[in-house]
């Protein structure tokens, strides 16, 4: 993968439909799902930094990291399908016991009317 995110090479919006663009077909669901741990050394710094308020940095980062890599393998799982686009996009999280963050990007996969 070069340095540009796959998520710009997809239109994507989480609206029903793409502004200017007519949608021919409903291909089905596509997702990205991505597991991750703090791992020993973000989660002792997380833990100290939680023992006062304000924003905990470690699990913004790693959130923000997991919701991008996420988005990424939903557009290459579209990609995969033969995807012009990808509409209604949602993200869902969970956590698995207490050392696991799962996020979960999912939308419809669509083929666009090119004639338009």
């Amino acid at each position: 993968m070069s340095g540009t995110p796959l998520a710009f090479s997809l239109p994507m919006t989480t609206g029903l439909e793409l502004p200017g663009e007519r949608i021919r077909e409903n291909i089905g669901v596509c997702y990205g799902l991505v597991v991750r741990s703090m791992g020993f050394t973000g989660g002792v710094a997380a833990s100290f930094r939680s023992l006062k308020r304000g924003e905990i940095k470690e699990y913004t980062q790693l959130l923000e990291d997991s919701r991008r890599h996420a988005i990424d393998r939903m557009v290459e799982n579209a990609q995969l399908m033969g995807a012009d686009a990808i509409v209604a996009v949602r993200f869902d999280s969970s956590e698995i016991g207490q050392q696991f963050t799962e996020i979960v990007a999912y939308g419809t996969a669509v083929r666009l009317d090119h004639a338009a």
